[in-house]
């Protein structure tokens, strides 16, 4: 690895040699033969490591040392002290050097020692880097990203915070619709008050309803006592429904009419409680898709459906996987009490060709247990699972030039149209934007290729 180093002694003939040298094994070298100007000049200039001689006139090296750690403590310093000198070496040491050399000089010796400073020193920058932008991106609360699909996303946030329009958040799981759903309530004039979220997929129509709108004392069996539904309970916040496509046909018709007369009935219960709530609803089904097969109620999907948010996979967000890893990596760090700074370059090879199906949270699990059972201060690849260190991104190719052999164009669509809904755990209206088809072409391609295999 080459790298820039500021060369460092008094005796000009060495400085001449070592310069030759290092050049010659592809190093950048700056010289300075009086130690006095090493200071200033690494101030100056950008340097990955400094190599000086110990034994100096008017400055010596455990000094300069000292000089250049105390100005720059990310900047190794490798120093050269004269065979069996063992205590001025343990005071360069000291002085805060990263490494050091014995004379006479072997070259491969000293090559190997800066190629370690190098990458000590430009690591060292790439978490400095890594962790600024972190820092950086954290811009609604606790999303993270600089990606062009991210800033869409704080875009239309910023956009609509303030609005009471009812919001559809579209992804995948583990995109982090909650958090987009929470930063929209922070961003909104309804911050101060309550943020309250349902999952409406976690249990029976019965308990949901309930849940919703609450109960009268008496409405059914162990109702011992009145309750108080989620709708009132959020009044003069926000309301959160996740994974509405779950929610059971039969209490469809009760939401749509609370949402349009703003206004509950407990179950059981003679009145109705009126309530003023942002309601954002989410899900990772295709809700028209859905609605087309009666599924989803067309008026209650019109209904939620003002303003859509379109949550991108995490496949789709390039360098934002690297960020997000580095924030685990010091989160979990922390949590467990270990030092760990980073990721190697394998890694972040690895991370970055992997397709993370289970988007953001399956990025985060795989960093926790990553953190757990690494022994070095980056992570390596074994420390990841060994399905993103195994894995190779499947291609729709053509696999061989023999006439005989080549597929036709129609079972090229077919296997083309399968990947991508693969791709996209079945979104149709996400598949047919992604092959520049209307859904009703592509529901009648799906149609046709069940047709083709007895299903």
């Amino acid at each position: 690895m080459s790298g820039r180093v500021l060369l460092v002694d008094d005796d000009p003939s060495m400085v001449e040699l070592l310069q030759a040298r290092l050049t010659r094994r592809g190093f950048s070298v700056t010289s300075v033969t009086q130690p006095e100007a090493a200071v200033p000049l690494v101030l100056e200039q950008p340097f990955d490591v400094v190599l000086t001689d110990l034994n100096m006139q008017g400055m010596s090296g455990t000094q300069l040392c000292e000089r250049v750690v105390a100005n720059l403590p990310d900047l190794p310093v490798v120093v050269v002290t004269a065979f069996g000198s063992m205590e001025t070496a343990v005071a360069a040491i000291r002085a805060g050097a990263y490494d050091f050399i014995t004379k006479p000089v072997e070259m491969d010796a000293l090559v190997h020692t800066l190629t370690r400073a190098v990458q000590h020193s430009q690591l060292k920058g790439e978490v400095v880097r890594l962790k600024k932008m972190v820092t950086e991106s954290q811009s609604l609360g606790g999303l993270l990203g600089s990606s062009p699909p991210m800033l869409k996303v704080y875009d239309l946030i910023t956009r609509v915070a303030d609005s009471d329009a009812t919001i559809i958040l579209h992804g995948e799981s583990g995109t982090g619709k909650e958090l987009v759903a929470r930063a929209l309530h922070d961003k909104s004039r309804r911050a101060s008050g309550p943020f309250v979220a349902v999952n409406c997929a976690a249990m029976p129509e019965a308990l949901l309803e309930s849940e919703l709108f609450g109960h009268a004392k008496g409405a059914f069996t162990d109702a011992k006592t009145a309750r108080t539904g989620l709708f009132a309970q959020a009044h003069g916040g926000t309301l959160l429904l996740d994974e509405v496509g779950e929610m059971p046909l039969g209490l469809q018709p009760k939401l749509l009419r609370a949402l349009q007369e703003r206004r509950v009935r407990p179950v059981g219960g003679n009145h109705e409680v009126p309530f003023d709530v942002r309601v954002v609803a989410a899900t990772h089904r295709d809700l028209e898709g859905m609605v087309e097969e009666q599924r989803f109620r067309e008026d209650l999907y019109y209904r939620l459906n003002v303003v859509q948010l379109e949550l991108p996979p995490l496949r789709a967000r390039g360098g934002d996987c690297l960020l997000l890893a580095q924030h685990f990596i010091e989160h979990f760090a922390t949590r467990a009490n270990k030092r760990v700074t980073g990721l190697s370059e394998a890694v972040a090879e690895r991370l970055m060709s992997y397709s993370w199906p289970g988007n953001v949270r399956e990025l985060r699990n795989c960093i926790e247990r990553a953190v757990a059972v690494t022994l070095t201060e980056r992570l390596a690849v074994d420390d990841l699972p060994e399905k993103i260190r195994a894995y190779r991104a499947s291609q729709v190719v053509v696999a061989s030039l023999d006439p005989s052999e080549l597929t036709t164009l129609e079972e090229v669509e077919r296997r083309y149209i399968l990947r991508v809904m693969e791709e996209v755990k079945g979104n149709k209206s996400l598949a047919a934007q992604i092959l520049g088809l209307d859904r009703k072409t592509l529901y009648r391609k799906l149609d046709r290729f069940k047709e083709g295999t007895g299903e």
